[in-house]
């Protein structure tokens, strides 16, 4: 079959470091083009300014993989699908639920491939450590997912805006193993969201969800560690506990540690590959409605300005 012809719209760090490589790995794909008003891609790639100039004077595209900031990504996706696209949102697939559903709704309509991506899920140890919990009971859950946001986003002023999710834009990535590890599904209880004061996004959440079973999962979430920084998920159950570490690439269970090659984002692309042959969506918001219950339910905490 013909190559998917792909152009990545929104040529930051993450479409330099993971999708660039990831689509010139995959057969399936190749990259037609790139979009930014801000930052060329690859040498010898057709690029330009915005989706509207690509889809008047560009080459012909099927698909787009949008990796702009989530509070844009709407209008882009919807003009794509209107033009017949393809179209693979990075995370988080939206600034809010409704935008999602509303792009569900249209790829239907238009009969294409909606893909919201959550690139945690294909991380090494994710699907063995589904496959083992899926046969235990879950007793309870931790999840510790700290980190330095001056060194993973400096200078990134969207992340603290409204729809912009502060914390929760690392965050999500654990919420999107843990609804896809943890075989029932929970909810949130409660939520205290810690909130610079020059700041709209928090900087730092400490939440409580019970699965549908009562078991207690909690999530510690912070944007202030220095050093080494913690990506980890245990859950502990009637045979032992699991670990996730490393945002889901090495996996202990209490018979050992095991160690596997990370995929996340050509696992990504091979799923984006397999739902377009297949004429499938896979518009997942799971994750994306827990940080809006935390936002919702949440108190909110004002703490001491952040500066970058």
């Amino acid at each position: 079959m013909d190559p998917i012809r792909i152009a990545i719209v929104g040529v930051g760090k993450i479409a330099r470091d993971q999708h660039i490589p990831a689509i010139n790995g995959n057969a399936n794909f190749s990259l037609a083009a790139t979009v930014s008003p801000h930052h060329r891609g690859p040498e010898g790639t057709p690029h330009f300014a915005s989706l509207e100039e690509l889809i008047e004077s560009g080459p012909a595209v099927d698909a787009v993989a949008l990796c702009t900031p989530p509070q844009v990504r709407y209008d882009l996706a919807a003009l794509a699908l209107a033009k017949g696209m393809h179209v693979f949102l990075e995370k988080p697939p939206g600034a809010t639920l409704a935008e999602v559903a509303a792009l569900e709704s249209r790829a239907e309509k238009v009969g294409v491939t909606l893909f919201a991506s959550w690139h945690s899920r294909f991380a090494a140890g994710v699907a063995p450590a589904r496959a083992w919990l899926a046969e235990r009971t879950v007793k309870s859950a931790k999840i510790i997912w700290r980190e330095d946001v001056r060194v993973w986003h400096p200078g990134q002023a969207w992340i603290w805006e409204p729809g912009g999710l502060g914390v929760f834009d690392p965050g999500i990535n654990a919420l999107s193993i843990a609804t896809h590890i943890l075989p029932r599904p929970f909810f949130l209880r409660s939520a205290t969201l810690e909130i610079p004061a020059n700041r709209a996004a928090p900087i730092a959440a400490d939440i409580e969800f019970r699965d549908t079973a009562g078991a207690t999962i909690h999530m510690d979430l912070d944007w202030r560690q220095t050093g080494p920084q913690s990506w980890d998920i245990v859950v502990e159950t009637d045979a032992g506990t699991l670990k996730l570490s490393n945002g889901g690439a090495v996996l202990t269970l209490p018979t050992g540690t095991e160690h596997n090659e990370d995929m996340e984002y050509p696992g990504l692309y091979a799923r984006f590959a397999n739902l377009i042959r297949g004429g499938r969506s896979d518009a997942d918001i799971a994750p994306l409605r827990l940080v809006a219950d935390a936002f919702l339910r949440g108190h909110r905490q004002t703490v001491e300005a952040f500066h970058d």
